[in-house]
């Protein structure tokens, strides 16, 4: 009779081995399509900035933390753009003065519908935006 309960263990033991791999193989499927989104090339992101004239662009003061995690710094050359992946450098060019900064998406925003980019107010100051607040640009992801 030890017999039969001991192939009945093995067997149940086989049989959990068995669903802990499926659980981990759907899991590492899930992730993998998860992270297809994710835009290897930065250079195809060119014409979908360049498709309108331009963009409006305004700046903010922040919180504590950005959505990437970092400190907010209003000192530095950071943006939020809704869509760019974290670390995208892009070229922002005020149209009315030619004034440009290059700054790095850090943040996720703006949250007010027809604008495509907000800048922290270091990047607002030299864009000369900081009395109007908003601004017609032109972006260039340049790295």
């Amino acid at each position: 009779m030890s017999s039969i309960s001991c192939s009945r263990s093995v067997s149940r033991h086989g049989l959990n081995v068995f669903r802990l791999a499926a659980v981990t193989l759907i899991a590492a499927v899930l992730g993998a399509c998860a992270q297809s989104s994710v835009i290897a090339n930065k250079s195809e992101l060119r014409p979908s900035l360049a498709s309108g004239s331009y963009s409006l662009a305004s700046f903010y003061s922040g919180g504590q933390r950005t959505a990437s995690g970092e400190k907010f710094d209003p000192h530095g050359l950071t943006a939020a753009h809704r869509t760019l992946p974290f670390g995208t450098r892009i070229r922002v060019t005020n149209l009315t003065t030619g004034q440009s900064v290059t700054v790095r998406v850090n943040d996720r925003g703006p949250f007010v519908g027809g604008r495509a980019i907000d800048v922290s107010p270091s990047a607002a100051r030299m864009l000369g935006i900081t009395r109007q607040g908003v601004a017609k640009v032109k972006l260039d992801v340049v790295q």
